[in-house]
C-alpha cells in the first residue's frame, strides 16, 4: 500500500514519538499504521508498507497484541490473520493508561506497600521514610485519579481535560 505523503508523515512521526514513550519505533509505526488507515491489514501488507522485515512485524504485533492495542481479525476466503486497533483515539488512549497502570503503576504500589511493611522499614531514618510514604501516596493518589477518570463517559472526560487549570476556582 503507498501512502499519502500526511500518513506517511503521521506514522514516521509516531515512531519517533514511540521511541520518546519506551516503545519500539517499528511497534508504533505499526500501530500507527492500523489506526491511520482504519482498515484491516495482514503482516504481508504491513511489510510492504513499512518497508521493514516480516520478523520485525511478526514481534511487533505480538507486543501490541500483548499490550490490547492490536486485535487479530479474518476476512471471509481469505486465511492469513488480519490484524486492526480502534480508530477512537479516547479508547486508545483508556487501553494505554489502563496497560501503563498494569505494567507501571500497580507493581509500584505494590513495592512501596511492601516496603514500608519490612522490619528495615522501620528501623530506617525519618526523612527517608517520610519520602517513602510520600512517594507512596502520591501514585496511591495517582492511580485513584485514574482509575476514576477512566469510568467517566468519553464526553465528561473531555469536558473535564479542557477545564485545565481552571477548575482551581471550584476548588477555592
Amino acid at each position: 500500500m503507498k501512502l499519502s505523503p500526511t500518513t506517511e508523515k503521521f506514522v514516521l512521526h509516531w515512531g519517533e514519538m514511540g521511541s520518546k514513550w519506551g516503545v519500539n519505533r517499528t511497534v508504533a509505526q505499526i500501530h500507527a499504521l492500523l489506526f491511520i488507515t482504519a482498515k484491516p491489514m495482514n503482516a504481508e501488507e504491513i511489510v510492504e508498507t513499512l518497508g521493514v522485515a516480516r520478523s520485525n512485524v511478526s514481534n511487533s504485533i505480538k507486543e501490541l497484541q500483548s499490550l490490547n492495542l492490536v486485535q487479530t481479525t479474518h476476512i471471509l476466503g481469505d486465511r492469513r490473520d488480519y490484524f486492526t486497533t480502534s480508530s477512537d483515539v479516547w479508547a486508545l488512549a483508556r487501553v494505554i493508561v489502563e496497560e501503563r497502570y498494569k505494567r507501571e503503576l500497580a507493581p509500584t504500589v505494590q513495592f512501596l506497600d511492601e516496603l514500608m511493611n519490612t522490619p528495615e522499614f522501620e528501623l530506617e531514618n525519618e526523612g527517608v521514610k517520610q519520602r517513602i510514604k510520600d512517594t507512596h501516596g502520591f501514585v496511591d493518589t495517582l492511580t485513584t485519579w485514574a482509575n476514576e477518570m477512566l469510568k467517566l463517559s468519553t464526553n465528561t472526560l473531555n469536558k473535564i481535560l479542557k477545564l485545565g487549570a481552571t477548575v482551581q476556582k471550584f476548588l477555592k
